[in-house]
């Protein structure tokens, strides 16, 4: 069955930095879109950024320029590297595969149908 296992969250002064890292298995990897989410306490769950088969990207206003996703599709890994974090940062951030093979890949949580258990990250000023 389809796995997706997130790491790397945890604590960080503003303007600091860290990487999140997502395992997935239980289907081929290379052939979905994937994507990062997050969802803060009280807020709805929101796209960040997402890659798509190819290697394109697309991200949120929030994360342009600071954010970097990335995948090996080698290893069935999907990354994001948050640099200049902020406290509004602070959120759950959730791991999600695109809902089919060769499926659309825009930042919409309708083109996502599996998702991780989340990691938080928590940036304090």
């Amino acid at each position: 069955q389809v796995q997706l296992v997130e790491s790397g969250g945890g604590s960080v002064q503003d303007g600091g930095s860290l990487r999140l890292s997502c395992a997935a298995s239980g289907y081929t990897y290379s052939l979905y879109c994937m994507g990062w989410f997050r969802q803060a306490p009280g807020k709805e769950r929101e796209g960040v950024a997402a890659i798509s088969i190819g290697g394109s990207t697309t991200y949120a206003d929030s994360a342009k320029g600071r954010f970097t996703i990335s995948r090996d599709n080698a290893k069935n890994m999907l990354y994001l590297e948050m640099i200049s974090l902020k406290p509004e940062d602070t959120s759950v951030y959730y791991c999600a595969r695109g809902k089919t093979v060769y499926g659309s890949c825009r930042l919409n949580l309708a083109d996502f149908g599996y998702w991780g258990q989340g990691t938080q990250v928590t940036v304090s000023s």
